[in-house]
């Protein structure tokens, strides 16, 4: 038996009065996901635990089918082992993305116009964070560079207590009542301040200005965490894991876990990636020995902080008939039995453009049984209306690799 994951990252959502008061699952045509629902089991389940804030880095642990009350640590770390960084136990990482903040002269007064400064490349970000290295970097901080917009910082001997706000969820908003808060606020507050003042007359940003691009303008930090521990995926579920991402998050989870990390060329965590190749590198390392695989694509997630309903509903497509479509044709073609998975770790809803905790609709496919619940498509209603509830998202893996 083979296990495949499909997480569209944030793929669930509200209805829409653009679109008919439906969400972008209902207005997708996506019919190879579709025609799995009629024999599958659908249903909602809670993946961010009560008391948890609904980030992808808690919601992802949970669908992998690790508590986080039990391993969890914080979103930053996850990110700076995938990038390569060996944390000791006295350090403090914080998630560190380049922003476009407004040009109001009091930092203070500044509106957040763009967590992701324009999805700004991974090219022009590592020249930008090179600048800032010569700022920051001491015995008490060293700045790495990650991927695109988002990069980590790493506080030695640091404090941990703070209270910081994702950038994602303050699109729009004035930024003075989101500021650092908290042993270190200070400190962090002044680095904000100083990469503005590094950031604004960079040739890098001078030539995004002058072709029309969201300038990457200023650092925000958040997502503090100390170093992470995780069982061993194989050890603890008996089967050899692997995870297809283009984010360090996901990435950072799948090292810690012991899972083969697998590289797709062309995968950029947008509705630009590489689908195709990631469904591809899936039947490869199923055929190569793995059992499982983790396809986590971000698209969705993105279009939804943007709050871009259109690509939204394309990266739902995408997944359905370039993902799904492949790889169930595939097995099916070789008489492999497998089952599949497919889910959103949270909700991004278009309409506040950032996650929330509600119940996330799952489907579950055997390619070796009829499940049927009485769906006939997968989608936030359908998934209700069967009336099945999981109150973890741990309760996924189990259900997946249930004998």
């Amino acid at each position: 038996m083979k296990y495949i994951i499909v997480l569209g990252d944030g793929m669930a959502d509200y209805p829409l009065p653009a679109l008919g008061n439906r969400t972008p699952l209902q207005c997708a045509k996506k019919p190879a996901i579709d025609a799995l629902a009629a024999n599958a089991e659908v249903g909602l389940c809670r993946t961010v635990p009560q008391g948890f804030k609904p980030g992808s880095d808690v919601a992802n642990l949970s669908v992998l089918g690790y508590d986080p009350h039990d391993c969890y640590t914080g979103r930053s770390p996850l990110e700076a082992v995938s990038i390569g960084i060996a944390l000791k136990d006295t350090d403090v990482t914080l998630r560190c993305n380049l922003v476009t903040l407004s040009d109001e002269e009091n930092y203070e007064d500044r509106t957040m116009l763009d967590y992701s400064a324009g999805e700004i490349s991974t090219a022009e970000a590592r020249e930008l964070i090179a600048a800032l290295k010569k700022e920051f970097d001491g015995s008490d901080f060293t700045l790495y560079a990650g991927v695109s917009y988002r990069h980590c910082l790493v506080a030695a001997n640091g404090k941990t207590g703070h209270d910081f706000t994702p950038p994602h969820d303050i699109s729009g908003k004035p930024v003075r009542a989101h500021l650092p808060k908290g042993p270190c606020a200070e400190t962090y507050l002044a680095m904000m301040k100083r990469s503005a003042e590094v950031l604004k007359g960079h040739p890098i940003n001078r030539a995004r200005v002058a072709a029309g691009k969201n300038p990457a303008n200023s650092v925000w930090f958040w997502g503090e965490g100390t170093k992470p521990q995780l069982e061993n995926f194989e050890k603890k579920f008996g089967v050899k894991g692997g995870v297809i991402s283009a984010v360090d998050l996901v990435k950072g989870i799948g090292i810690l876990a012991g899972m083969r990390i697998i590289e797709v060329a062309g995968a950029t965590g947008n509705y630009d990636t590489n689908f195709a190749g990631k469904a591809q590198a899936a039947l490869d390392a199923l055929k190569y020995g793995l059992d499982l695989v983790y396809i986590h694509m971000e698209a969705p997630d993105e279009c939804g902080h943007q709050g871009d309903a259109a690509h939204k509903i394309y990266s739902v497509e995408q997944i359905s008939e370039t993902v799904v479509r492949r790889i169930c044709r595939e097995l099916d073609a070789a008489g492999e039995p497998y089952r599949m998975l497919i889910c959103p770790d949270h909700p991004t809803p278009i309409a506040i453009r950032t996650h929330t905790a509600d119940p996330i609709p799952y489907l579950l496919y055997d390619s070796t049984a009829q499940i049927g619940c009485g769906a006939e498509t997968y989608d936030e209603e359908a998934a209700k209306n069967t009336g099945i509830f999981l109150d973890a998202g741990t309760k996924l893996m189990q259900k997946l690799l249930a004998k």
